[in-house]
């Protein structure tokens, strides 16, 4: 087969830190390669470089026989590629055919738009492709996995060469999937070429043809999908980390004092799990494992849709404020939009959590506030001169203290933190890393939700995997790797 695609001697820095090192990177006509990598490996980067998002420092492009140095969006759609993120980009309000046909519509002598000849342009062209879709539908009403494919018809009605699917089967169930399946091989024999971003190992081995792995912006490997196994591209994605095992320290855990049966909510279902007090509980996953929505159902921010969660023998419904009065608090992931009140002061942002407990008492006694304040503030090490300045006059990792502050201020025995140190400085991360098991021993439990497995390995006792909404196997600390929890969730290997 033909080459379609070659890139050379790529690189790419942000700031000083290298993203891409020359790396290289090449397809044949009629193929799907799977693109792979842990998140960070620079896989969009190099995709972003390709599609004229981003221009690389160094390197050049060879696509369909033409040399590219700094391409722009526009060149490469023109040139036949097409770009299916995750994230989808149709517009909503807007009927199915009027998506094929944005910035490229059929007109009339008149300069209108003629839409009876878009519908029947759009027919033909499902007919084409066994997809079952009504022109004339909004996109508002579509399934996810119709926008998927509305997606690839809309690039594929521009003549698209060579598509980039971007983790395509995130949102799909397993029929979805292998219909999407089925529309790219026969693609393939028409000779159109795929690159396919995913971490679902079954996936990757029932869809592509070849390979290429990136790790820390580098080349590692490439070849055919039929020459290698599942354990040897898991090795290939994480390397050999040698992880600073100074932190975690086992400890004596109490009773039972979380229980989840039969756990479900948005985006994971049947999760049975018994934590203990004093247990620090890992969870992970890759991105739309389950994990985090897990974790937000657990504090009453997403709605519980079976089962029940129990702590300290007791079942608990309702919203934020129930959970909390449970003595249950919760670290979100996105720290800007769910923690920071911008408007509010250190101490103010401090003492919110604890006035929503206790709202019947309208005075804030703020001399008192600030005792409590002061008493948190040595314990966590917070860097801040005056507790009357804004929140955002701190650093990431001193916000993140004062929010842990806060929990601690209401009492609360179960800790969830959702990625914890995303964002924060390595110090920040050293420093969190240490209270987390400070306070294990003093008690409390805690819960994360992290990406980052040497971050595991430095605080949880035990590591709970989820795989498509499922937990695929829970490990003791001492069975916690890269490679092992890497072919969880993947599902390369099953539980």
């Amino acid at each position: 087969m033909a080459k379609i695609l070659e890139m050379n001697h790529i690189s790419k820095s942000f700031g000083g830190a290298k993203a891409l090192s020359d790396v290289h990177f090449e397809m044949e006509e009629g193929e799907v390669h799977a693109l792979l990598g842990e998140n960070g490996a620079g896989k969009s980067t190099l995709m972003n470089i390709l599609s004229g998002v981003l221009t690389a420092d160094s390197g050049k492009i060879t696509f369909l026989g033409k040399e590219y140095t700094a391409p722009t969006i526009k060149e490469m759609e023109e040139a036949g590629l097409a770009f299916v993120h995750q994230e989808l980009n149709v517009i909503n309000d807007l009927s199915v055919a009027d998506n094929i046909f944005l910035r490229n519509e059929i007109r009339n002598r008149f300069g209108l738009i003629n839409e009876k000849e878009q519908i029947k342009k759009t027919k033909e062209l499902f007919e084409s492709l066994g997809v079952d879709m009504d022109p004339t539908a909004m996109v508002s009403t579509l399934k996810t996995s119709e926008k998927q494919l509305l997606e690839i018809c809309k690039a594929l009605y521009r003549d698209a060469r060579l598509l980039i699917l971007d983790e395509p089967t995130t949102a799909l169930s397993n029929d979805e999937i292998e219909h999407l399946f089925g529309i790219l091989e026969r693609l393939k024999k028409e000779g159109k070429s795929f690159i396919f971003i995913s971490h679902k190992m079954p996936e990757i081995f029932r869809i592509a043809d070849r390979y290429t792995v990136f790790r820390n912006g580098q080349f590692i490997s490439s070849g055919l999908i039929k020459d290698v196994d599942a354990q040897k591209l898991t090795s290939d994605m994480v390397g050999v980390n040698y992880v600073d095992a100074d932190y975690y320290e086992p400890r004596e855990l109490g009773e039972d004092i979380l229980r989840l049966h039969n756990f479900s909510g948005h985006g994971f279902s049947k999760v049975d799990l018994v934590v203990r007090k004093g247990e620090i509980l890992a969870f992970t996953g890759l991105a739309g494992s389950g994990a985090s929505e897990v974790m937000q159902t657990m504090f009453g921010v997403l709605p519980i849709e079976g089962g029940y969660i129990e702590v300290n023998g007791r079942k608990i419904t309702g919203k934020i404020g129930s959970f909390m009065k449970s003595k249950i608090s919760m670290l979100p992931a996105n720290r800007k939009e769910n923690s920071v009140i911008p408007d509010l002061s250190i101490l103010e942002n401090f003492y919110t959590s604890e006035h929503v407990l206790t709202k019947k008492k309208q005075f804030i006694n703020e001399k008192k506030e600030e005792e409590k304040y002061l008493a948190q503030k040595e314990k966590l090490k917070i860097k801040a001169e005056d507790s009357s300045l804004g929140i955002s006059s701190l650093s990431g990792g001193n916000q993140q203290k004062v929010f842990l502050a806060r929990w601690l201020n209401t009492g609360a025995e179960v800790l969830l933190f959702d990625n914890p140190t995303q964002g924060v400085d390595v110090g920040a991360k050293s420093e969190i890393y240490r209270l987390i098991l400070e306070f294990a021993r003093q008690g409390q439990t805690v819960i994360i939700n992290t990406l980052e497995i040497p971050e595991v390995q430095k605080v949880a006792d035990r590591c709970v995997v989820f795989y498509e909404g499922r937990i695929a196997t829970i490990l003791e600390h001492k069975d916690v790797t890269e490679q092992v929890v890497m072919a969880y969730s993947t599902g390369a290997k099953r539980g």
